[in-house]
């Protein structure tokens, strides 16, 4: 049996913060997790060092379920972003490291490939139409199938989705938050526009999604799926705050537009009356927030009992090795959807060296043994942790909205 011997947390930040746990057993093997929390981090590496690594000295590495179940039950208070991102961190090691005693990629062990890639999609901003269309089309060229659409809104001086940069968004830019200001009847208007301008320069052979972060009540989010209708979005990401389960049946109601939540889940009763009552088309739950590669594959099984299909979320707050491991499980479970990709700077890159590969449109986990992606740690020592929040979002008057 691999005997764990060492666990040590990793806080590095090449352009944006990573906490990583890396995992040791007696037999030289080693193990990486990603256990980034984004705008929270210390707090999940606090949580490892203090209360996760004690407990896993000395454990055998092999049993992945049984040590996640000691985490999640034995910790009494159940759930929450901390604690399942930690767990997460774990388990992904010890998946990392059964792959590579076994001499395996992860999603070998996970029953084979269901598919020959993962569909991925990008994310096309900018602050106009034009801008944005003009994203769209060199993402398409580039041999994307699947592409996310987010432009300025006339009138707010920021928006969501918006980056300074066409190829990388990074969202938690500020010692401080950061407030914005939201309208959503400005917005409103210009989504619809948005989608009939992509559709006439990319044509239908192309997927178009977009993401409205929270951000409407549910019978403005059945509004805007119906004035999307005819330009048959794959998608329509966070429509309304989640915590408000049945509001996704109003939404239903009203528009006939496929739905996707889950970003911010943390476990399989987030969604599970989301999943069994057919409420949505997609959960975005992620391997990074949600317990880990064991527990997703759980929330993936009861979704395709249901018809829904997966479509983790991918943004540049989680590392390589949590693509990695996204990459891994989608191409091994029947029920994949889509994936998000964010590619990640060079910074990051080199400090998380990868094999997963993006080709026509799809991405490859690679054929490494384990999750096929390691960290440098001599290189992240020379990039210290630098505090950054997310963004506040306001309404014209004031009020506190959701960001």
């Amino acid at each position: 049996m691999p005997k764990i011997v060492s666990a040590r947390v990793i806080v590095t930040c090449p352009g944006r913060n990573f906490v990583t746990l890396k995992v040791g057993c007696d037999d030289g093997t080693t193990g990486v997790g990603d256990a980034t929390l984004n705008g929270r981090e210390l707090a999940v590496a606090s949580y490892l060092a203090d209360h996760v690594v004690p407990c896993l000295i000395g454990r055998d590495a092999h049993r992945i379920g049984d040590i996640w179940n000691f985490l999640y039950k034995g910790a009494y208070w159940r759930r929450g972003p901390v604690t399942m991102t930690a767990i997460a961190a774990v388990d992904m090691a010890l998946w990392d490291i059964k792959g590579k005693i076994a001499g395996l990629p992860v999603y070998q062990l996970l029953g084979g490939a269901a598919r020959e890639g993962c569909m991925v999609y990008g994310h096309a901003n900018g602050e106009t139409i034009e801008d944005v269309i003009e994203a769209a089309l060199d993402y398409r060229r580039q041999g994307y199938r699947a592409i996310r659409l987010q432009c300025g809104v006339p009138g707010i001086a920021a928006t969501y989705g918006v980056g300074k940069d066409r190829y990388f968004y990074e969202p938690a830019d500020a010692d401080l938050p950061r407030e914005t200001v939201w309208s959503t009847e400005k917005y409103m208007r210009v989504v619809p526009e948005l989608f009939a301008a992509a559709r006439e320069a990319l044509g239908w052979d192309v997927h178009l999604l977009h993401d409205v972060h929270h951000r409407l009540t549910p019978i403005e989010a059945g509004r805007l799926g119906r004035d999307l209708e005819p330009y048959r979005p794959f998608w329509i990401e966070d429509a309304t705050p989640a915590e408000d389960q049945e509001a996704f049946r109003l939404i239903r109601q009203h528009t006939t537009a496929p739905l996707a939540v889950g970003e911010i889940f943390n476990s399989i009763w987030d969604c599970k009356a989301l999943i069994e009552n057919r409420l949505i088309d997609y959960i975005r739950a992620t391997v990074l927030h949600a317990g880990g590669i064991t527990h997703m594959r759980q929330i993936a099984s009861l979704a395709e009992l249901h018809q829904v299909r997966t479509g983790c979320h991918g943004a540049t707050d989680l590392s390589p090795v949590t693509m990695a491991a996204a990459l891994h499980l989608g191409l091994s479970i029947p029920n994949f959807g889509i994936q998000e990709y964010m590619r990640h700077t060079a910074e990051t890159d080199a400090v998380f060296p990868h094999t997963y590969r993006f080709e026509d449109g799809l991405m490859h986990p690679g054929d490494a043994p384990g999750l096929g992606v390691d960290i440098d740690e001599a290189l992240a020592e020379t990039h210290p942790y630098a505090r950054a929040y997310l963004p506040v979002n306001r309404l014209e008057d004031g009020t506190m909205w959701n960001w």
